[in-house]
């Protein structure tokens, strides 16, 4: 498989959407006059019920699946909960999930507040009280050939990152083949998008592969494994923490993903070596995404 298009997700980026991205011009190293593409970036208000939640910065493709997989993941959503409806106001830049169970989160979302001062943070102590209860398909596989399919497919499927970059992906996937592909902003928001699409079509998780672009901290590990992913791959680096919640949940973790090579630091007895990496072409220059330079920023 040298490339895939957007057909061959179930769900994927559309670069050529031209509301996701703009030309704007400016000039090089050398002075001379340069035109370019930039990834926008607009709010969105999030309520649920009748109630404010947060307003986040995002590309503006697939509010509803934003809006479900962030409330999910915050934990003000739970999986058994009713989704009567999602409204989406583009022109107001709003978007209202509307659950069949009242719901009422001041004090949550003043603790929010109160921890992280920013529309973007999380309520990290909230995620902190689920990890005790997380349990991981302990039976999960991933071979390398997937592996190496996989990234490779990834990194080189179209996407608003090869046409105007400064964005995040997030791909599900399911043996070697990708489903679903979230691309925003912020990397939680990518996150949260699958999130979302996996309550909003019963995608089990137990035998998902979960792919992210940034990088490997403990707040990804967590947001994984609350969907029940048992496993974990970046092509960017790692933090301690990130490592330390991965072994202490069951979580397969492997970063640095690029071309033939990869490093697992949790759950390496779930990768099956079935492949010769020798076999393994190496990356073409031009899909090298930023995680290759020295700075590994997520």
């Amino acid at each position: 498989m040298d490339t895939m298009s957007k057909a061959s997700f179930l769900i994927g980026p559309d670069p050529d959407n031209p509301r996701l991205s703009t030309t704007v011009e400016g000039i090089d190293h050398e002075g001379q006059p340069v035109t370019t593409r930039v990834v926008t970036e607009k709010p969105l208000t999030l309520y649920l019920n009748r109630q404010e939640v947060v307003t986040m910065m995002t590309i503006g493709d697939y509010p509803d699946l934003l809006a479900v997989g962030y409330l999910l993941n915050q934990n003000m959503l739970s999986s058994d909960d009713e989704i009567t409806g999602v409204d989406y106001d583009e022109e107001l830049e709003v978007v209202v999930v509307r659950t069949k169970r009242e719901t009422n989160y001041e004090e949550k979302l003043q603790k929010k507040v109160r921890t992280s001062g920013c529309a973007q943070g999380t309520v990290f102590g909230d995620m902190m009280d689920g990890v005790d209860s997380i349990s991981l398909n302990p039976d999960a596989r991933l071979l390398t050939s997937w592996l190496y399919t996989l990234t490779k497919a990834i990194n080189t499927a179209p996407s608003l990152y090869l046409e105007a970059g400064a964005i995040h992906g997030c791909v599900l996937c399911r043996e070697d083949q990708p489903l679903a592909y979230m691309e925003d902003v912020g990397r939680h928001n990518a996150v949260d998008k699958i999130a979302g699409w996996m309550f909003m079509n019963n995608v089990p998780a137990h035998d998902k592969i979960f792919y992210t672009t940034g990088r490997l901290t403990s707040e990804m590990v967590i947001k994984t494994a609350m969907m029940g992913i048992p496993v974990l791959i970046s092509r960017s680096g790692f933090t301690a923490w990130g490592v330390e919640l991965a072994r202490s949940i069951g979580l397969t973790l492997i970063g640095r993903a690029r071309g033939k090579r990869f490093v697992a630091l949790a759950g390496s007895e779930r990768i099956v070596f079935d492949m010769d990496p020798q076999e393994v072409v190496d990356e073409d220059r031009k899909h090298r995404r930023k995680s290759e330079s020295k700075r590994e920023t997520g």
